[in-house]
């Protein structure tokens, strides 16, 4: 069996407890946990002269290589070009994107450099599972090192239309660079089918069975691997922190009343000034359910050198202010927005707790928030999600969930009541539903889909290959040495 090499952003170093705190890290744990490997990436850490050599340590079979950052490195490609341009045009918001060539340019150098490290170990049997916006052009760099493994890339976030997509300066070098994957894998079949249809307008042709599109002698699969959660620990830690001391005095704190609940880093992608404006919307035509209900915005900052970002942190913080002025009385405050963060059990508690979880992003690549709060409710009286459409979440939990469009303020603020009204029998019946779902399509079956999509075909003459289980079936073919340089003009 091949070694895997994970390469992220960020490696998640072990803690005492041995658990990973969640989101990528569980991911890529379910990935490595039974046949061990190297997590490879940046250590978090801001050094004058970093090391040449990657700081490595084993744990549980994993062994962690860690790499520095300099100041200009972190600024340039972290804080510049993966988060001020990349993920706002992933997400849609190409006007909010701040684009300059030397953010670029260290975006570039750093996935180089981390090409350079990875070269130093890895064999030419491993298997490369790359994550997330940031090393988008890194299988390239690898290529043009002589390195033949197979390499996959995995997006977290969404995959944008075309048009939205060419409006990146450069697109070539960063989304572009996808195609010198072996497979790249996506969370739904939409934004799939928006990278297919990039690659056509980069020159490829569509196959006869519409799997996928031709150009040279280099095969790419695109496939759809929707995240899971660990849906059966998540529950069991659900159960056990309501009963813990601190979920009991929260329980008591809100006097019997209804409890919505949101959970969001503050981010402009989460519609969380629309998700208030819904609420004040509620609060204003639905006299009847003064002091009978609390809505909990739990939003730890995020990114907060970043202006925007401090703009939207005064602009929601105003927002919120408002509506507890508005509505407010000695005895009850309509909204708690809390900007700190809490432990994976303390969420799980609250989740549990909760009446109606609103999950309400203007765009997601998936959101497990939403799949976290099925898990945690108790199936007897169990909570109503609503979910946002432009959720990834929603192609699956949609069989279950109110769904909802965000920017739908008045839709929202009615579909609110419902879900506070709705009897227990619907309750128990949309839950079982998307717990179905979420049993069948854990953690652990998204990393054995992925990896068994990428593993080395048995058949290589065969032209169709198809991927297993949940994964769509696309494939692209170009040559090895495909750049820039190998395009129409203009393209």
């Amino acid at each position: 069996m091949s070694r895997i090499v994970v390469v992220s952003n960020r490696v998640a170093l072990p803690q005492k407890s041995g658990a990973p705190a969640g989101g990528l890290a569980v991911a890529v744990n379910a990935a490595l946990k039974d046949r061990g490997g190297i997590w490879f990436g940046w250590s978090g850490r801001i050094a004058p002269d970093p090391s040449d050599t990657p700081q490595a340590t084993k744990h549980a079979g994993v062994t962690y290589a860690v790499v520095d950052l300099t100041n200009e490195d972190y600024q340039e490609y972290y804080n510049g070009f993966a988060n001020r341009v990349l993920w706002p045009v992933l997400h849609y918001r190409v006007d909010l994107s701040e684009f300059y060539r030397s953010d670029l340019s260290g975006y570039i150098r750093v996935n180089r450099m981390f090409a350079d490290h990875l070269e130093k170990i890895i064999r030419p049997d491993d298997i490369l599972w790359i994550h997330d916006y940031h090393m988008m052009p890194l299988a390239k760099y690898l290529r043009e090192r002589g390195h033949n493994n197979r390499i996959g890339f995995f997006l977290h976030i969404p995959m944008p239309p075309a048009d939205i997509i060419q409006a990146l300066p450069q697109h070539a070098d960063t989304v572009g660079a996808l195609a010198h994957y072996d497979l790249v894998g996506f969370q739904t079949e939409g934004d799939r089918e928006n990278f297919a249809r990039y690659l056509e307008t980069r020159g490829g042709q569509t196959t006869p069975d519409g799997n996928g599109c031709d150009i040279g002698g280099r095969r790419v699969r695109l496939g759809t691997f929707p995240v899971g959660i660990e849906t059966g620990a998540f529950a069991r830690r659900a159960r056990h922190a309501s009963r813990t001391r601190f979920v009991k005095a929260f329980d008591e704190s809100l006097s019997g009343r209804k409890l919505i609940i949101g959970v969001d880093r503050l981010d402009y992608s989460k519609g969380i000034p629309n998700r208030l404006d819904a609420y004040d919307q509620f609060l204003r035509t639905q006299p009847d359910w003064h002091d009978r209900v609390t809505f909990v915005q739990i939003t730890p900052k995020s990114r907060t050198d970043v202006p925007e970002y401090q703009d939207m942190d005064r602009s929601v913080s105003h927002r919120a202010g408002q509506i507890n002025g508005a509505y407010s009385d000695v005895s009850w405050t309509p909204l708690r927005y809390v900007n700190r963060t809490y432990s994976r059990s303390a969420l799980a508690g609250f989740y549990r707790r909760a009446d109606v979880a609103l999950v309400t992003p203007l765009r997601d690549g998936m959101n497990l928030v939403a799949k976290e709060f099925v898990a945690a409710q108790d199936p007897a009286d169990p909570g109503v999600l609503l979910l946002s459409q432009f959720a990834g979440a929603a192609s699956e939990l949609g069989n279950g969930a109110l769904i909802v469009n965000p920017h739908d303020t008045e839709g929202v603020a009615v579909t609110l009541r419902r879900a506070l009204e709705m009897p227990l029998a619907e309750r128990r019946e949309r839950h079982r539903r998307m717990m179905r779902v979420l049993e069948e399509h854990d953690i652990n079956r998204w990393a054995e889909d992925y990896l068994a999509a990428l593993e080395p075909d048995p058949q290589p003459e065969r032209r169709d290959i198809a991927l297993p289980r949940a994964a769509m079936r696309s494939v692209v073919r170009l040559p090895v040495g495909w750049g820039s340089s190998a395009l129409p003009r203009g393209a």
